[in-house]
Parts: structure tokens; C-alpha cells; sequence
């Protein structure tokens, strides 16, 4: 058997790894490369085989770098089953067909104004090839082995990182093989531990936070803080987040230090449509999540009206949201759907609680919030998450005074913060806790998703503490499983 490295080696994303066992081709993720141009390059290369080659696909979560690509494969020829649990193929119902929208939209855009070198710009696919990809999605419980093409079994394990995310636990060739996907957290709120495994003969890990470890979790106190000194400035607090996953983390906290007493209560947005079905989502699959998630640990009380002027029908519409998402309704809530009513609270200079997407601040309704909000000093604005090399976000984190949103330079007078401890990747501890619940070493354990240093850094820590044998495989790598 043979496996390459098609993504997310040597970097963090555009998860891809194919099997080929002479048998059959089964590809592990179709994630995209996003970040640095010379990356996002390679969404546009020539795939190394054929896509009807490939028997099947399997996903470990809904994160873009991890299915983003599906489209492209099925548009260029893939006609298989693509495996995933539930709760993944709800939420790639959500993220597929929107980025093929923003794949069209931003061709359509380089061709109006004119600044891409190719004529016309072209989408790497649009909104139909990801429809025609999500009939593809074959949804499978948890620990439930399913023979997925000829001589390969997969049965997909709970991996606490997003709503449905996984390992897939791959049965070929008499060898057992473990996708890692993303490592989640322990003792997080919202989602589950990830499961502990046993063993496995070959095992790929990620190594996103491989040289680091998170910050301590403080109970809230430095969001508490940021929201109270916000909130004494008469500033707005803009909070550019993962719609998938971030969104839901950074809610439970606003409640849980509402109810608490411990910030001033204050209209919270949620600005992304995507946000709010994926909200909705957690909520119907709350029996996935963490035990304290569950109904008999909460009180599903109806969102507070703050938006009674509104007229009837559009207050209708808002209240029905709400509800499918009380699980994570704070006092004030509000969602956002349409563009005029996002372009009504960006004009607005209430002090307010605005979380928006992208995460990364790549894109999305936040950057029209980080347009409106940057330059004015009472303001603040939260990160989150990982800000990947060359992404706004990461500019903001290494505290550029200026940066760049709609071909405009924008001045940064807005504080800018940033809690570490809301990732949802597992960090250096984590992992090594995780590993030493193997009974046996792996044969060989790949590392990958992560930048060099973080997986040189692991890598150093595995074979200093566990003594197993890793391998930190280079992109369109292919080594031997034996």
C-alpha cells in the first residue's frame, strides 16, 4: 500500500492524503489551501490522478481545508461515495455551497474591476458543483465500521474538535491505519474529549500548535475584561470568528459570564448567515456535545425583544432564528441575515457585541465592521483563533498600524486583543496526553498539519517522552505502508 501527501504537509492546511492499496484509491479529506498565495496556487494545479479514479472520499470534518475541495474534484470528474458523519454532512450543507458563492463572487468581482491577470477570472468552482457534491455525502454514526471501496473498512471516532469531526480508523491490507484529522481539546466547554485511542500500525497527527501550549484557561476573566473596558469606552467589541465552530465557543462565554453578573449586559450580533445555521445545527445535535450542553443542564428561555420597532414580519423572522439557537442565546442576542440589516449596525455606533466571520478576517461581512471600527480608538477588536501566516488577522495580531479591507488602507487606532485559549486545536500537552493513551507505539507516526517549527518541536517532544518513531512527510510525498 501506498500513501501520499497531497496536503497539510509542512503547513496547515488543504488536508489531503490518498490511499492507494493496488485495490482500490480512497482519498482521506479534499481540504483547500487558504492563507499564503503560494499556497491558495496550488487549488489550481493539475490533481496528481484522475478524480474518477478515486474510489471514494473521506472526510473527517467540515472545515474548509479539510472538505473545501470536494467540489473541485466532483466537477472535474469524481463520481463516488464520500463518507462523513452526520453532523459533518450537516454542516457541509452550510460551508460548501457558500464558498462556491464567494468562488464566483470574487471572479466576478477581479473581472468588473479588472484586476486579475487572467481574462476572464475564472471560480475554481461554483455554487452548483458544490451542490452536486453534497449528494455525494454518505453519513455514518460513530464507531460503526463501513467498507467504503474493495479491501478498505473505516469507522470514524469522536475527535472533540468541531460538531460531527472524526478519526477515521482505517482497516486495510491487514494494518490499521488513524487519520488524525484536528486533534480537539479537554475539558473545553461545547464539545466533547476527544475519544482516547488504543492503537494503531501507521497514525497521522496533526501539529498545529506543536510548539506551543495554550493559555491557561482563566474562566472567562480576560474576555470579562475585554468586554467591561470595551464597554466603559462606549466602544463596540468586534469579534472576527470562525463561523463554524468559533461562533458557538465565543457565545457560551458571553452567556455564561452574563448570567454570571460579570459584564454589563449588551446587544450581541450574530453577523453570518453561516453562523446562525450553523448554530441551529448544534443545537439539533446537542446530545454531541458536552454533557453540560445537554437540555437538562440549561433553560431555554426565549431571546429578550430589543427589537420590537422592527416591522412584523422581519422581527418574525428574527425571533424564529433565535429560537432554533437558544442553546446559545445570550440576554440580548440578535442574528443578522440580510445585507441591509448588517449595513444598518455597521452605520451604527451603539456599543455592542458584533461576532462576524471570517475568522481570519480574509473576507466576509466582518471586514465591513473592521472597516468602520479599526480607525476609532474606543473600539476593540477580539481574535479568537489561529491567524494564519499572510491573512489579515495575523497582521492585526503583529500589531500593523494600517491594514488593507475593499483596496483601502485603514488605520488601526481600535485595541486589539486576542485569547489563546479558545482553539479548538489540541496544543503540544494536549497531544502528548492524547499519545500516551496508546497502549503501543504506532510503527510510524506522521506528523502533519502544522507549520515546520511546530512539528519539529513535537516532533523532538514525542521522541523525548514517548520514544516513538515520527515522520514529518513534504508535500506530494509518498511512502510505503507495509
Amino acid at each position: 500500500m501506498k500513501l501520499t501527501f497531497l496536503g497539510a504537509a509542512r503547513t496547515v492546511t488543504g488536508s489531503k492524503y490518498l490511499l492507494d492499496t493496488g485495490r482500490s484509491k480512497v482519498l482521506f479529506d479534499a481540504g483547500l489551501f487558504q492563507g499564503l498565495k503560494e499556497l491558495r496556487e496550488r487549488n489550481w494545479q493539475d490533481f496528481p490522478i484522475k478524480p474518477d479514479e478515486i474510489d471514494a472520499i473521506v472526510l473527517t470534518h467540515a472545515h474548509l481545508d479539510h472538505c473545501g475541495y470536494l467540489p473541485k474534484l466532483v466537477a472535474a470528474g469524481f463520481r463516488g461515495r464520500v463518507f462523513c458523519t452526520a453532523g459533518t454532512q450537516d454542516l457541509c450543507k452550510i460551508v460548501l455551497p457558500d464558498s462556491g458563492r464567494i468562488q464566483e463572487e470574487d471572479a466576478a468581482n477581479a473581472n468588473r474591476h479588472g484586476y486579475s491577470k487572467h481574462k476572464p477570472a475564472l471560480p475554481l468552482y461554483g455554487e452548483q458543483d458544490a451542490f452536486r457534491a453534497l449528494t455525494l455525502l454518505q453519513p455514518v454514526g460513530y464507531e460503526r465500521p463501513m467498507p467504503v471501496a474493495d479491501g478498505v473498512e473505516v469507522d470514524f471516532v469522536n475527535a472533540g474538535h468541531l460538531l460531527g469531526s472524526a478519526y477515521a480508523r482505517v482497516r486495510a491490507g491487514g494494518r490499521t491505519i488513524l487519520f488524525g484529522g484536528d486533534l480537539g481539546r479537554f475539558g473545553r466547554p461545547v464539545l466533547p474529549d476527544p475519544t482516547m485511542m488504543a492503537e494503531a500500525d501507521y497514525l497521522l497527527v496533526e501539529s498545529t500548535y506543536g510548539n506551543r501550549v495554550h493559555e491557561q484557561d482563566d474562566d472567562g476573566a480576560e474576555l470579562a475584561e475585554v468586554i467591561e473596558a470595551t464597554a466603559l469606552r462606549g466602544g463596540r467589541l468586534i469579534i472576527p470568528a470562525f463561523a463554524i465552530g468559533r461562533v458557538e465557543e465565543v457565545l457560551y462565554w458571553v452567556k455564561r459570564l452574563e448570567e454570571a453578573k460579570r459584564i454589563p449586559v449588551l446587544p450581541v450580533f450574530v453577523d453570518s448567515p453561516m453562523a446562525v445555521d450553523a448554530l441551529a445545527r448544534y443545537t439539533e445535535r446537542l446530545n454531541e456535545l458536552d454533557a453540560e450542553m445537554q437540555p437538562e443542564h440549561r433553560d431555554d428561555k426565549a431571546p429578550h425583544d430589543e427589537a420590537a420597532h422592527e416591522p412584523t414580519t422581519v422581527r418574525q423572522v428574527h425571533v424564529q432564528q433565535e429560537r432554533q439557537v437558544c442553546a446559545f442565546c445570550t440576554e440580548r442576542f440578535q442574528t443578522i441575515s440580510s445585507s441591509a440589516d448588517s449595513k444598518q449596525l455597521t452605520a451604527s455606533k451603539m456599543p455592542a457585541i458584533i461576532i462576524s466571520s471570517s475568522g481570519m478576517a480574509t473576507g466576509g461581512r466582518v471586514l465591513h465592521h473592521l472597516k468602520a471600527g479599526l480607525p476609532d480608538k474606543r473600539n476593540t477588536v477580539l481574535l479568537v483563533g489561529y491567524q494564519a501566516a499572510g491573512t489579515r488577522g495575523r497582521l492585526l495580531a503583529d500589531g500593523a498600524p494600517a491594514v488593507k479591507i475593499h483596496g483601502q488602507t485603514i488605520p488601526v487606532h481600535a485595541r486589539v486583543a486576542s485569547i489563546g485559549s479558545m482553539s479548538a486545536h489540541a496544543d503540544s500537552n494536549e497531544i502528548l496526553r492524547w499519545l500516551g493513551g496508546f497502549d503501543r507505539p504506532p510503527d510510524l507516526t506522521f506528523l502533519v498539519h502544522g507549520e515546520p517549527p511546530a512539528m519539529e518541536a513535537l516532533n523532538a517532544f514525542i521522541g523525548a517522552k514517548l520514544g516513538w518513531s515520527c515522520k514529518m512527510p513534504d508535500h506530494r510525498e509518498t511512502v510505503e505502508i507495509v
